[in-house]
């Protein structure tokens, strides 16, 4: 068989006698094959090669499966601070020497993990101060956030036991564990709610479960500002004050490890401060300045003050020692009180602004009997709710050359008043009693490591106001105080 050559079978069954006949041809040119085909092999542009796929066309191919990182966008934080500070306070949550860190990590890309954790050691007893934080998120795909957190903490013994003749005599741990979840949702344009609740356990003495609930409705007007409209009860929400601060989730975290509740005893009985609050706030932002006015109610169940009790004196299973000095908490009862605020922020270039707030809110004052016996509710009894003015300026900014970051505020009021702090759910300004400071300097790094060093230092109350004394039958004083003076320092190491 040759290339380009027909061939023909032909078999004849006409007769008995058969014949077979093989014929070949030459190749026909214009039958089986012309030379239309080779129109695909000009070089000509103006024609379209049918080996060219349109731009909406994709071949059939298998698709290919993404890797996606376990691990990716990974940060932490290492810091050892020391300082007196309260525990039952509304800041911090540390032992005279305190080692907080803090991971976070995205999961698959897709899903925000963050682990944080502040261990401390206290000279009076062989247990650690403990606190663990789990949070986890998912920003891309929307869903509520749910965080967990446990503490532990081991009270001292000092002079007189704090507990009936009936209980034992050592302190038992305190012991808390919290579960909260945080959703935000865009109910229409302009319009967004933000809520959640804690479901919170304190084992002291006793076991006490309870539910602490807490929204935030915002309603934005465009150039006209935002209104917001905020409720809590129990505990400080925590995480919605860290959403209305804008503050980064990782900070926030590490932040909420220095948050006890406030814990009493009364009768020897274990109490929890509960606060329930209604709020209505509006902001505006004009130019570099922002304006913001807010009011607030809020009643207060089991009211927990830092008290200073001289030698020898005591109320039997009404004092609860604080961990880290020599004061005690006292739970001074139920009060109801109301209040107003007004603020302008001025912003000075991107490193410097200027905050001036003024407002009336309810105090705590003595009504000057003197104490005749040590029966706790006489205390309570002199105790009165009141109505004060207060002025309170604040300066923060970086320095342009060391990079050093400050906040320095001061308050002033009734000098023989006692403020509680109220937790704004609406406003960013959180007033502080007295003379307060923080400062961050960065510190050079050794080259070695990829991350990079700071040194904080926070003076609180530097001028102890805020105090206020109760005179006893002797003479001698006691002092109820909510913000005692403190100073702290320490190093972190961020990466």
């Amino acid at each position: 068989m040759q290339p380009g050559i027909r061939s023909v079978l032909s078999i004849n069954l006409a007769s008995m006698l058969s014949s077979i006949e093989l014929v070949y041809s030459a190749p026909n040119s214009g039958t089986l094959m012309n030379d239309d085909w080779k129109w695909v092999l000009r070089s000509t542009m103006t024609t379209r090669p049918v080996l060219r796929f349109a731009p909406d066309l994709t071949p059939n191919r298998p698709a290919q499966h993404q890797q996606t990182a376990l691990f990716s966008d990974t940060k932490g934080l290492f810091r050892v601070s020391a300082g007196e500070v309260s525990p039952f306070a509304s800041a911090a949550n540390q032992a005279d020497l305190g080692t907080t860190f803090a991971l976070a990590t995205s999961l698959f890309g897709s899903n925000q993990l963050q682990v944080s954790g502040n261990i401390g050691y206290a000279s009076h007893s062989e247990m650690p101060v403990a606190g663990f934080r789990t949070s986890f998120s998912r920003p891309q795909t929307g869903g509520p956030e749910v965080k967990v957190m446990m503490q532990q903490v081991s009270l001292p013994m000092r002079g007189a036991p704090m507990l009936n003749s009936t209980q034992p005599a050592s302190a038992p741990a305190l012991r808390t564990m919290s579960v909260t979840m945080l959703e935000r949702s865009q109910i229409s344009d302009g319009i967004e709610l933000a809520y959640g609740a804690s479901l919170d356990s304190v084992a002291f003495l006793d076991r006490l479960n309870y539910v602490s609930p807490f929204a935030r409705l915002s309603y934005h007007l465009g150039e006209n500002g935002v209104l917001d409209v905020g409720y809590s009860s129990g505990a400080p929400p925590v995480e919605l004050l860290n959403a209305s601060d804008g503050a980064d989730s990782f900070e926030s975290d590490v932040a909420a490890l220095a948050v006890l509740p406030r814990v009493s005893l009364r009768g020897g009985r274990a109490r929890v401060q509960r606060t329930q609050n209604m709020e209505v706030g509006y902001r505006l932002h004009s130019g570099t300045r922002t304006y913001n006015v807010g009011f607030f109610h809020e009643s207060v169940t089991n009211g927990a003050l830092t008290v200073a009790v001289p030698d020898g004196f005591y109320y039997s299973g009404d004092l609860l020692p604080e961990l880290s000095s020599r004061s005690s908490v006292f739970n001074i009862g139920a009060y109801t009180r109301s209040g107003y605020t007004a603020s302008i922020t001025q912003a000075l270039g991107d490193s410097f602004s200027a905050t001036v707030a003024a407002g009336r809110g309810g105090v705590l004052s003595a009504d000057g009997r003197v104490l005749q016996s040590n029966d706790p509710n006489e205390l309570r009894d002199a105790i009165k709710p009141g109505q004060r003015f207060w002025l309170r300026g604040k300066v923060a900014g970086t320095a342009p050359l060391s990079g050093t970051r400050y906040v320095a505020s001061y308050e002033w009021t009734d000098q023989n008043s006692l403020v509680p702090a109220h937790v704004y759910l609406t406003q960013r300004i959180y007033p502080e009693t007295g003379l307060n400071v923080r400062i961050h300097q960065p510190l050079p790094g050794f080259g070695i490591w990829p991350g990079r060093l700071e040194a904080t230092a926070e003076l609180r109350n530097m001028l102890a106001q805020g105090y206020l004394p109760i005179v006893l039958a002797d003479g001698r004083r006691l002092v109820l105080a909510h913000s005692p003076r403190a100073v702290r320092g320490g190093v972190s190491f961020i990466f």
